[in-house]
């Protein structure tokens, strides 16, 4: 039996843990950022039956042109679950609005875990330091982990390129040239606000399943797309 992950008693944010042999097959989806068109695009893609479940990486919202829009598909299915992306955490925290979420949309938003797990597998927004124990994570941390380095947010090396350990991390968070799959990390944040595919990982199967956005909604700089390193050094 896998043994689940321990979080950090103080994180306020729940981790998940699912019962893997309940459904057919498992999606992992990467930031969908308010852009409902190219989800439903996908929806459409990977075609879940009820059977199916669909996890989200995290932030569904913010950016793109229907947030609210994006928070209602995932809330009317009971088969869609996401864990909390650093920008719901902003939601949370007051630090920003969208007015055409209710009040029953911020009380969705705020429900969602840290962690979603199942297997030997472990669902975080921003990612895992594999230099110290889960327990170790404050919330902050798993909501925008990228570099390394200490406030090297762009820096390499990043903890997704160097991890050499299990679980499997499925993140986002980081927006990727292109998906980013290894045995120990995988990376589905590849920018479908910014112009970039909406990418979707098919858990049973192996495969990745991406679809374009019908428009480019955000501008962002070169800089801060990754493109991805698969030999990068242990540290």
């Amino acid at each position: 039996m896998v043994p689940e992950p321990t979080l950090n008693p103080t994180i306020d944010a729940s981790h998940r843990r699912i019962d893997s042999t309940q459904w057919d097959d498992i999606f992992v989806v990467g930031d969908v950022h308010g852009c409902r068109g190219t989800l439903e695009r996908l929806l459409d893609e990977l075609d879940p039956s009820a059977d199916d479940l669909v996890v989200f990486v995290g932030d569904l919202v913010r950016k793109g042109p229907d947030s609210k829009g994006v928070v209602d598909i995932v809330r009317e299915r009971d088969n869609l679950v996401s864990v909390r992306g650093n920008n719901e955490q902003k939601l949370v925290d007051g630090r920003k609005t969208i007015d055409a979420l209710t009040d029953e949309d911020l009380a969705f938003v705020e429900s969602m875990p840290a962690i979603i797990s199942w297997d030997d597998v472990l669902v975080a927004h921003g990612g895992v330091d594999h230099r110290k124990p889960l327990v170790e994570h404050s919330l902050t941390e798993l909501l925008n982990n990228r570099s390394l380095v200490p406030d090297g947010s762009y820096d390499r090396p990043y903890w997704f390129e160097t991890r050499r350990e299990f679980p499997r991390v499925f993140f986002g968070h980081t927006v990727l040239a292109e998906p980013f799959v290894t045995d120990h990390a995988v990376g589905l944040d590849t920018g479908c606000v910014y112009g970039g595919q909406l990418t979707a990982y098919d858990y049973r199967n192996d495969e990745l399943v991406v679809v374009e956005p019908p428009e480019t909604y955000v501008s962002r700089s070169s800089d801060s797309i990754v493109e991805p390193r698969r030999a990068a050094p242990v540290q």
